[in-house]
């Protein structure tokens, strides 16, 4: 592809989603632990999430999410030339879990790898494809956030384990030397290690021999995500010399309903621009994206030639955008 000097933008091609069949609501973790309905709710806008039961693994969430993305997208699996796969629930410590799903697709050409960026894996991963379909490297790149992040939850941390759910959502990238505007427009991405502690996990294989549980200092995740999600957008529509009323739809990481008003406030968008999925998926960390584009799709919000724009901010610090016109 590199040789024939075209240009190639990433077109979206196709968007899949697939979520456990368990439904965990705020009135079954009330029965569990010291805590209410209307607190969970009132806090955080979440009624309700799903929790993979045995069986349900981030590769084998990903594999249907993916799967039903490439059927969208009107491709064969043997179509696909890379996998990139956002997540910080990977089934092993290795092989990558992006290999497990290539290998349940049917998958035997191309590469495969998993991005850990935790809820900012998916704008990671896509700006990873997006680079290898511009430099003409590859014609289609499946891009997937999948996540179990109930395995990593302290659930007797009412703090931190109402907060989260398990899903997982994938979106086909392909080539187009068209010369239109549609696609991928532009990434914009940053991380700062100096708030590790703010927001990790307490293990690890390098540390210890034990996986650990999520910790987090709900106030100071919650400051510094107004802040990065709202300059990570203003970037977006600065870099492509556009104004916040220009974009049609917001998709940001569903984390926290309140800290998607304050995102909203301070960059003054509208709020019937925003979609929510927070409501019935919880954080899903690096699947909430993929998830709540699926649900927008499917209920005919976004159409072709809207500009959509994606906004995460996850633990390392990391955070970013991505702005497509779909």
């Amino acid at each position: 592809m590199s040789s024939n000097n075209k240009i190639y933008r990433s077109i979206v091609s196709g968007v899949g989603a697939s979520l456990p069949k368990e439904i965990v609501t705020n009135k079954d973790l009330s029965m569990r632990m010291d805590t209410s309905e209307e607190w969970i709710e009132e806090r955080t806008g979440i009624k309700e999430r799903r929790i993979a039961s045995e069986g349900e693994t981030t590769s084998s969430l990903g594999t249907e999410a993916a799967q039903i993305a490439i059927n969208n997208s009107g491709l064969k699996n043997s179509d696909i030339d890379l996998i990139v796969l956002a997540t910080a629930t990977p089934d092993n410590t290795f092989p990558a879990s992006a290999t497990l799903i290539q290998s349940s697709l049917g998958i035997e050409k191309g590469y495969a790898y998993d991005m850990q960026a935790v809820c900012s894996g998916f704008v990671f991963a896509v700006e990873a494809a997006d680079n290898a379909i511009k430099a003409g490297n590859i014609k289609n790149a499946l891009v997937i956030g999948s996540e179990t992040f109930s395995r990593i939850l302290d659930w007797d941390d009412r703090s931190t384990c109402v907060l989260f759910g398990d899903g997982a959502g994938a979106m086909v990238l392909s080539a187009s030397s068209d010369d239109t505007n549609r696609g991928v427009l532009s990434n914009h991405l940053h991380s700062d290690g100096r708030y590790k502690d703010l927001l990790y996990v307490d293990g690890g294989p390098s540390i210890s021999n034990q996986v650990g549980f999520l910790r987090m200092d709900g106030k100071g995740v919650f400051k510094h995500a107004v802040h990065n999600l709202s300059s990570a957008i203003i970037e977006a529509i600065d870099y492509n010399d556009l104004t916040i009323d220009d974009i049609d739809w917001f998709v940001p990481h569903q984390a926290n309903i309140r800290i998607l008003e304050a995102v909203s406030k301070k960059v003054g968008l509208s709020k019937d621009k925003v979609i929510i999925t927070l409501d019935k998926h919880a954080n899903t960390s690096a699947a909430s994206i993929p998830l709540a584009l699926y649900e927008a799709i499917e209920n005919d919000k976004i159409k072709k030639g809207d500009l959509v724009l994606l906004e995460a901010m996850g633990g390392g610090f990391s955070w970013g955008s991505t702005l497509i016109r779909w």
